[in-house]
């Protein structure tokens, strides 16, 4: 992708506040700005292999799901927003850096996502993904969206790379920021998408620096849900590059999706060292880990065994700005193990 870099005013250095788990960034006046510039529309962009262009800021954005929503939040664009879908059990939102944002922002639903709730919220894009909000099966489509006169966005993370229902056509950390240029292009914001996407890189280099190496590299297994069989991540999810870089081996690195469910077969064969459980749902963590450790066919895995298993939330593992975060907490947790 072209660079999209301009320089940095310092009105920009003063707009941008810097946290340990990402940036928080306060809102502009988007069309001065545009205007100081000489003009910034037309511009297109290129998403998951499509070109779209836009004549002018989206006003009325609904996002789906917490990664979403809080990639606009750190942009600072949640006045451009009508509002966000999300279920209630995404953890604590009150806590996050852009814990303003959800104060601004209307919660329009914590059920899922459609045509009817948008065409009420009249919005003008929908930034949602395949199954993270789009649903051919249910008709709630980009295609089917375009019909009303709404345009969308899909999260790059989503992407399906043309082999049937499977998804992902990018490493999970290069498709956040991929999504974060292209939005800050779409919104006239290039100066803070670079200047978030400069700060996670630094994140992560600062996590990776002090990440296990070499042979104390242990290997690390996800596991999202499910008993009879395993929802867990593959190439193209967030905790394969959060695993990676936090010094782990991610054991379903040859598992060429992003979600996807997998025998338990594997899992054992495979020996994971560490388990990492993703929290959300009706499943707490905790319970999760008595089934984990309760589970007679892995009483012999090693994760079980030495009680390997560390917690991380679901807004750390999917597409988002919490990404860099949950790869400095893993690694200080694999340095643990190791040592």
């Amino acid at each position: 992708m072209p660079n999209l870099v301009r320089p940095v005013a310092l009105a920009l250095a003063a707009a941008l506040v810097l946290t340990g788990c990402g940036a928080e960034v306060t809102s502009q006046d988007e069309g001065g700005d545009a205007k100081a510039r000489g003009g910034h529309y037309p511009v297109t962009i290129e998403n998951c292999g499509q070109k779209q262009s836009f004549d002018k800021a989206p006003q009325r954005v609904v996002t789906n799901d917490v990664g979403i929503t809080e990639i606009m939040f750190a942009l600072g664009l949640e006045d451009h927003m009508a509002g966000y879908v999300m279920p209630d059990d995404r953890g604590d939102l009150t806590s996050v850096p852009w814990e303003d944002g959800y104060q601004k922002t209307k919660w329009l639903s914590k059920k899922t996502i459609n045509k009817e709730l948008v065409l009420d919220a009249r919005a003008d894009l929908v930034f949602a993904g395949w199954n993270y909000g789009f649903n051919e099966g249910e008709g709630f489509s980009p295609t089917e969206l375009e019909r009303v006169g709404i345009d969308s966005y899909l999260l790059s993370e989503s992407c399906r790379n043309g082999r049937g229902k499977a998804r992902g056509v990018m490493p999970p950390l290069e498709a956040l920021y991929a999504d974060l240029r292209n939005l800050g292009k779409i919104f006239d914001v290039e100066d803070r998408a670079e200047a978030l996407i400069a700060d996670f890189r630094k994140q992560v280099a600062e996590a990776q620096a002090k990440a296990p190496k070499g042979a104390d590299r242990p290997r690390v297994f996800l596991y999202d849900d499910g008993q009879d069989k395993p929802l867990t991540s593959g190439l193209y999810a967030g905790p394969h590059d959060i695993i990676t870089k936090a010094g782990g081996d991610h054991v379903m690195k040859d598992l060429e999706d992003s979600w996807a469910t997998v025998g338990w077969e594997t899992v054992v064969e495979r020996d994971p060292e560490v388990i990492v459980i993703n929290d959300y749902g009706d499943t707490t963590a905790d319970q999760k880990r008595k089934f984990l450790k309760s589970y007679p066919p892995l009483a012999g895995v090693s994760a079980v065994k030495n009680d390997h298993i560390v917690v991380l939330d679901y807004a750390e593992l999917v597409e988002s700005p919490r990404n860099p975060a949950a790869i400095a907490s893993l690694a200080a947790d694999l340095r643990k193990f190791a040592s």
